[in-house]
């Protein structure tokens, strides 16, 4: 399985680090950053993997 949210289909951006060095910006790495994903149960019983932000939205709507 993939580090992709089921329900929403949020998946990682990149981040790129800048650092100043004698008046100039040196474009240092460049770097993944993931969606924080964790397993919950569907109401049709399934159990996927979700982002934190999609399982608080569930949880308002029941």
């Amino acid at each position: 399985m993939a580090k992709i949210c089921a329900i929403c289909g949020k998946s990682y951006i990149k981040s790129i680090t800048r650092k100043k060095l004698r008046g100039k910006y040196n474009p240092t790495s460049k770097k993944r950053k993931y969606p924080n994903l964790q397993w919950v149960r569907l109401p049709s019983g399934k159990r996927v993997k979700a982002c934190a932000k999609c399982i608080k939205a569930m949880g308002k709507t029941k």
